[in-house]
């Protein structure tokens, strides 16, 4: 399958999923929120949760056992990069009150206004990034 055949497809199970879990759940599908509710167990809501990310685990799994082996992803970066990397966007998803996938695929698609202030954000400060770390030889 051509790669933007495949970008579809994954476009659209993705918005599927997100508009079922909102329809059958009432939920949106925030990854950042839903992660806070597994470390801070909140009641009524730890199953559900715990079995979304487990799902989100299973996922790669479950590719592997049809495909027979795993996309080839190279990380040049070492483990305290890695580390001060993902520390810094759990940060980012606290301040913004959100994460990529609760604004920019539930919350547009509600037309959240503050999902709106938050992916023109995300996406600004992703161009920044990009633009300084070429700027440097780092990309």
């Amino acid at each position: 399958m051509e790669a933007y055949y495949s970008a579809l497809a994954g476009g659209a199970l993705i918005g599927l999923s997100a508009s079922l879990l909102m329809l059958l759940n009432g939920r949106i599908a925030g990854i950042s929120g839903i992660v806070a509710g597994i470390l801070g167990k909140r009641s009524g809501r730890f199953l559900h949760d715990a079995a979304f990310v487990a799902g989100l685990l299973l996922a790669p799994m479950i590719y592997f056992a049809i495909y027979g082996a795993s996309p080839q992803v190279e990380i040049s970066a070492g483990w305290p990069l890695l580390l001060v990397a993902g520390l810094l966007v759990g940060f980012g998803t606290r301040m913004g009150s959100g994460c990529t996938s609760g604004h920019g695929i539930s919350g547009l698609a509600r037309l959240s206004p503050r999902s709106f202030a938050a992916v023109a954000t995300f996406l600004v400060a992703g161009i920044v990034t990009v633009l300084v770390m070429r700027a440097g030889g780092w990309l």
